[in-house]
């Protein structure tokens, strides 16, 4: 019995609420995917020899979302990849939450870890979401496109 499952919709969201892997992995998922790739960007308790206490995301959500959209199609240009999800977190972000999820489907998993990984370094790149870092002693902005 086939297990073939309904097409979902491309999912590129900015949300201030938690971030939902599963909904993430199923908006990419497809009988025709033999591999998902699933990034967990999470917030880090250390960056640049500093103790960090929290994390604050900015973003221009409509912009953001339609640069997400623009990079999956520039991925897919490059891989044979099925489909990319991305959901991206704003707002006060505490140690061990997630910031970023980014999912990648192929039939192969080298083509799905690949793209995967060259959308999240794109993403950093050219998205308008914008990192406080808030440390011992201070903070600053310390991401975003140049």
């Amino acid at each position: 019995m086939s297990r073939r499952r309904a097409k979902q919709h491309a999912l590129f969201e900015v949300t201030a609420g938690p971030l939902d892997p599963e909904r993430v992995v199923d908006a990419v998922r497809s009988d025709e995917a033999g591999a998902v790739a699933l990034f967990y960007g999470v917030v880090r308790n250390e960056n640049l020899g500093r103790r960090v206490l929290y994390l604050e995301y900015e973003a221009y959500a409509e912009m953001a979302e339609k640069v997400m959209r623009e990079l999956a199609a520039e991925i897919k240009a490059r891989w044979p990849v099925r489909e990319v999800a991305v959901q991206h977190r704003t707002g006060r972000l505490d140690i061990g939450e997630t910031s970023l999820l980014v999912a990648v489907s192929s039939a192969h998993r080298r083509e799905a870890f690949d793209a995967c990984h060259a959308y999240v370094d794109r993403l950093k790149q050219s998205v308008p979401v914008w990192k406080k870092e808030v440390f011992e002693g201070g903070e600053e902005w310390i991401e975003g496109p140049a």
